[in-house]
């Protein structure tokens, strides 16, 4: 299978997720990006077309095993989210299977006080 073949899949199994969920600024949709070496999230409203908070492992100081820096990008964003006024969010996994680290983002996020 060519990169562009699996681009391709990609992007339709994240349409395929996306396309039962909306965030709203009442409960937006907290998105998991998910590279070699990082981990991103972000909690977006889809009305306003607008990120409200994000945070990454690049954000934290915090070294060791990917799932435990995982956790901490989740525990962050739910501080962030506190900050900001937000209670509860919609996950929102993307192309990727709810397993490792994007769990790990989840758990954290749902251990700080965030209602997934």
């Amino acid at each position: 299978m060519n990169s562009s073949t699996k681009q391709n899949a990609a992007k339709r199994r994240a349409h395929r997720t996306r396309a039962r969920l909306h965030g709203t600024s009442e409960r937006p949709r907290l998105t998991v990006k998910r590279s070699l070496k990082h981990v991103y999230a972000q909690l977006i409203d889809d009305d306003k077309g607008v990120t409200i908070v994000s945070a990454s492992d690049k954000d934290i100081a915090t070294k060791g095993k990917p799932l435990e820096v995982a956790q901490a990008v989740g525990v962050l964003i739910a501080e962030k989210a506190k900050v900001a006024g937000l209670t509860a969010a919609i996950f929102d996994r993307g192309s990727y299977r709810y397993h490792g680290r994007v769990a790990a983002i989840a758990d954290g996020a749902r251990e700080a006080g965030l209602k997934i």
